[in-house]
């Protein structure tokens, strides 16, 4: 996954959520705990594959240089 299309997940991820945060219809706190546990399950799978593409950029670069 290139690092635009992960930036582009991570924004509608987070105007999703913050259309949940808006909507109090039967909403609770336990609810939002959960989906933050989530959030940051699939942030923390990402963090290798982030950190490869950007070590890779950074290679590109000094390479270039």
């Amino acid at each position: 996954m290139s690092f635009s299309k992960l930036v582009e997940k991570v924004k509608s991820g987070i105007a999703f959520y913050k259309g949940l945060a808006k909507d109090t219809e039967g909403a609770s706190g336990i609810e939002y705990a959960i989906i933050a546990a989530m959030v940051a399950v699939v942030l923390a799978g990402f963090s290798t594959g982030v950190q490869t593409a950007i070590t890779a950029t950074f290679n590109t670069i000094q390479a270039a240089l």
